[in-house]
């Protein structure tokens, strides 16, 4: 019995964390390790490599204001190094652990989404 799945966008499943073919199953078992499949349709996530992605992203996005930051606190400032690690060390906390599960789940329902697959020689 194969239950047609009406395709979901990657951004409204991923983000939250959902399985992308059915959108009730959680794809995450911990705070980024996935599930082997998908409790509600059986989806088995072994497809899914996301690699570094979402570490990538964050430090793309994330990472460099929290060195902004640090920089803006010497410069303008003189800041001791307690003072630095008072300021600087939670915002980057703040700002780098959050956002990975969100963009590791985006990546994995893209990756399900456009039928992403190792690339294979002819």
């Amino acid at each position: 019995m194969d239950t047609e799945y009406p395709p979901l966008p990657p951004m409204q499943t991923g983000i939250r964390g959902r399985c992308p073919r059915c959108g009730q199953g959680h794809m995450f078992r911990g705070f980024l390790t996935l599930q082997p499949q998908c409790e509600a349709c059986g989806l088995d996530y072994s497809f899914a490599d996301p690699a570094d992605g979402p570490a990538f992203f964050v430090i793309c996005f994330a990472c460099i204001p929290s060195v902004l930051l640090g920089v803006w606190l010497e410069v303008a400032f003189s800041a001791p190094i307690w003072m630095q690690f008072l300021v600087t060390g939670p915002f980057m906390l703040a700002t780098c652990i959050p956002p990975l599960r969100p963009l590791k789940g985006w990546l994995v329902a893209s990756q399900y989404f456009y039928k992403a697959e190792e690339g294979k020689l002819a």
